[in-house]
């Protein structure tokens, strides 16, 4: 499978998920953890675009920035994460495996491929849905399975 697809894959993957875990934090008794975190991940994913885009003000951007309210986060996500999905599907595989550049935290250049900030910005969502699940747990909800093996398995007899 070539990079473009699977991260593709990946963004379509993470988005069915955290579609999911958005309404179970809508059930939380305390929702407001949670809520940081899904509105972090939003952030995160707005401020790589700025950064790729060359946005002058894409540093000025909070990576914690202000949580989104509970009613506006499934909208907030499914802006975020359509940007993402729309960029990579114009995107050829060799500009996916391109060397990218942009303007860091500290004023300074830097660069990597362009599927490893994709990748990252994939494995940080995970991370952060963890901790979303734990807070679910200790809440008195039971976390629904959310992995990734859940999309791709079947029973066999």
């Amino acid at each position: 499978m070539e990079m473009r697809s699977h991260l593709l894959a990946l963004f379509r993957y993470n988005d069915g998920v955290c579609r999911r875990l958005i309404a179970t934090i809508a059930k939380l008794p305390q929702p407001d953890e949670a809520i940081r975190f899904m509105s972090h991940l939003i952030h995160s994913q707005d401020k790589w675009l700025a950064r790729l885009a060359h946005d002058r003000d894409a540093n000025k951007r909070e990576w914690f920035g202000p949580s989104f309210t509970q009613n506006a986060l499934a909208d907030e996500w499914a802006r975020s994460v359509a940007a993402w999905i729309d960029l990579l599907e114009s995107k050829t595989e060799a500009e996916v495996l391109a060397i990218v550049q942009w303007e860091g935290y500290d004023g300074a250049q830097w660069e990597a491929q362009f599927s490893d900030v994709a990748l990252q910005l994939n494995f940080h969502n995970i991370h952060h849905r963890a901790q979303i699940q734990t807070l679910v747990r200790h809440q008195g909800l039971e976390p629904e399975f959310l992995d990734y093996i859940g999309t791709r398995y079947r029973r066999l007899g």
